[in-house]
């Protein structure tokens, strides 16, 4: 997963689509079979991601009033540019605490979608 989203980041900055400066927002869309222990895993993760420098904003959303997608858990993670996703990337899958915390999640949830959205009008 992890490398598909290298390779997104790197075939949309060699394409001039993405300015390396407009706010990025990774989002991630799962179904987790226990929300709450989802959640607090989610906590905890932050407080992990924070004290290896990571600079991205996690919020953790749940759908409502979506059809199909209603009860779908949604988690953004907000960044102040491309750049500072793919450095944040760098940083974090080359550590075995952080990996270790993202098997973890694995017992929670089931990843239906990931992506990366650039702000427009930057």
């Amino acid at each position: 997963m992890r490398l598909k989203c290298l390779a997104a980041m790197l075939v949309l900055s060699l394409l001039g689509v993405v300015s390396a400066q407009a706010a990025t927002l990774r989002v991630v869309v799962v179904e987790a079979s226990d929300a709450d222990g989802y959640l607090a895993a989610m906590e905890q993760g932050k407080a992990l991601l924070k004290s290896k420098g990571s600079t991205g904003v996690i919020r953790v959303w749940k759908a409502s009033y979506a059809g199909e997608a209603e009860g779908s858990i949604v988690v953004s993670v907000e960044f102040p540019s491309l750049e500072a996703l793919a450095k944040d990337d760098a940083l974090l899958s080359s550590d075995a605490e952080v990996m270790a915390w993202l098997k973890s999640l694995d017992k929670y949830r089931k990843i239906v979608s990931d992506g990366i959205y650039t702000e427009l009008g930057k």
